[in-house]
């Protein structure tokens, strides 16, 4: 999914919650208002039976709830001899309000209207004065009801009224126009959507312009990678600021540190890959040619030769394989008696010809680590100094206590090595001329530094011309030990 939909996608999210919050507040906002109108308006119709009871004198008191409980909501006790003319009355005094409107029915007809301009004639509403007859022809109590007709909206309150005596049936009638009622609070909520409508699209705009501004790093980052490519692995993407983006890009950028430090290295390990087999190649194939099958000798020679560097190029596989395997290979950790496996190491070097073996120095401290590759890389050590110290000088192996470390070591009277060429003997077919000649693989002491590296130790080395130590030092959690120092 590209960047301009990604764009698009936080706008429309942006978007999305902008509106639906403006339309939840303002919504709730509506309904809150139109409900505190509807309660204003039935107590506003309330009112004017109130004052429909006070017009004719009704002294009874009131039973708390003048809607659908009241015997007779309007009952006058007072100087009017019939129902008309009490009607007459309450309509004389009581004047309509502002979008109001009354009538007097009389049996279901109407009998009065205000005698005052109302800004509604009920009477000429098809259909309200029946309704309001129909309400009121059985019950005495007063009814509040909502006609909705031709356009009209009208909430309305019906109220009985009976003078002692008479046997005509009048009924009170007074109505507010409910659009008018709510012309106030729908003008202001068609403002609110107008303002909302623009809020939206403000916040929209706003939005693709900030979001285009965020992204842009993620867009100068998506170029830069295109770019970066197996033979184009220098390029870095700039940084720009201390946020996320930033801190992204600083982790592609080490990202591809670390894959130009891999493939370097894979290009050259092949290219010593290649160089190392090429020679025990061109050997065995320089012989194969020149060989005279009619001379048994000759083939006898040719064969050894060509059996050893096949056995040289066959070592060389397997420690080539043993480093590839080693930094996903975790170590088989266990408790081990360094003492025992320091004279165990003494052991299997002691059948080497050539030198005098001495186990200088045993750690009695237990130590987790794996035997099997520790082993390996210690004899390894063992072999460099059987091969670069002279015939007949002693070797000593040994082991020692460090602070939360245990050291590993061998130490030869060899030529050394030379100045500066310290680190390159690490290396991946690192080879020095020691004045002995160069030998070997370059392997070992890189296997070597594999296996503490996987322990979480590391290898040291210290060479002068009187000879080399090399030391495997490993951590030491346990912080075990036996009481009494080291010794042989």
């Amino acid at each position: 999914m590209g960047l301009s939909s990604v764009r698009t996608r936080i706008l429309v999210s942006i978007i999305g919650v902008a509106f639906v919050g403006l339309v939840f507040a303002g919504g709730a906002a509506y309904l809150v208002q139109r409900d505190r109108i509807a309660h204003a308006v039935d107590d506003r119709l309330l009112q004017r039976v109130e004052s429909a009871r006070a017009v004719v004198g009704d002294d009874r008191p009131d039973s708390g709830d003048a809607v659908g409980s009241a015997e007779a909501a309007v009952t006058h006790g007072g100087g009017y001899a019939t129902t008309r003319d009490a009607l007459r009355g309450v309509l004389e005094r009581i004047v309509p309000g502002e979008h109001e409107g009354a009538l007097g029915l009389v049996d279901g007809r109407v009998a009065f209207v205000p005698g005052v301009a109302s800004e509604i004639h009920l009477e000429s509403v098809p259909g309200f004065a029946e309704r309001a007859a129909a309400e009121t022809v059985e019950g005495d109590a007063v009814q509040l009801g909502t006609f909705v007709d031709s356009g009209v909206w009208l909430r309305y309150m019906t109220a009985p009224l009976a003078a002692p005596g008479d046997p005509q049936r009048g009924v009170y009638v007074v109505a507010l126009d409910l659009d008018a009622a709510h012309a106030d609070l729908d003008a202001a909520f068609t403002s609110y959507a107008v303002i909302a409508a623009g809020a939206v699209i403000a916040t929209g705009l706003v939005g693709w312009f900030v979001a285009g501004r965020l992204l842009q790093p993620v867009r100068r980052l998506s170029s830069a990678a295109s770019r970066i490519t197996v033979n184009a692995l220098d390029e870095r993407i700039p940084v720009h600021g201390r946020d996320e983006v930033s801190r992204l890009t600083e982790t592609v950028n080490g990202m591809f540190d670390r894959l130009d430090r891999s493939i370097t290295s894979q290009r050259r390990l092949l290219d010593d890959v290649r160089h190392e087999l090429k020679t025990p190649i061109t050997i065995v194939r320089g012989h194969l040619e020149l060989l005279d099958p009619a001379d048994a000798e000759e083939v006898r020679a040719t064969r050894e030769l060509a059996i050893d560097e096949l056995d040289r190029m066959a070592e060389l596989v397997d420690r080539i394989e043993l480093l590839a395997e080693l930094p996903d290979d975790a170590p088989a950790v266990e408790p081990v008696d360094v003492a025992a496996l320091t004279r165990e190491v003494h052991a299997k070097s002691s059948v080497i010809a050539g030198h005098d073996w001495v186990l200088a120095a045993t750690a009695d401290v237990v130590v987790d680590l794996d035997p099997r590759r520790i082993t390996q890389a210690w004899l390894q050590l063992v072999d460099n100094a059987a091969k670069y110290s002279p015939e007949g000088t002693p070797v000593r192996i040994g082991s020692s206590r460090a602070e939360g470390a245990v050291q590993l070591w061998v130490e030869d009277e060899g030529p050394g090595i030379p100045p500066g060429a310290e680190a390159r003997i690490f290396e991946r077919f690192g080879r020095v001329n020691t004045g002995r000649g160069i030998r070997g693989s370059g392997l070992g002491l890189p296997l070597v530094e594999g296996i503490a590296l996987a322990h979480g130790g590391r290898v040291e080395v210290s060479s002068s011309s009187v000879g080399s130590r090399f030391v495997i030092i490993l951590p030491n959690d346990r912080g075990d030990r036996a009481d009494g120092g080291d010794g042989a």
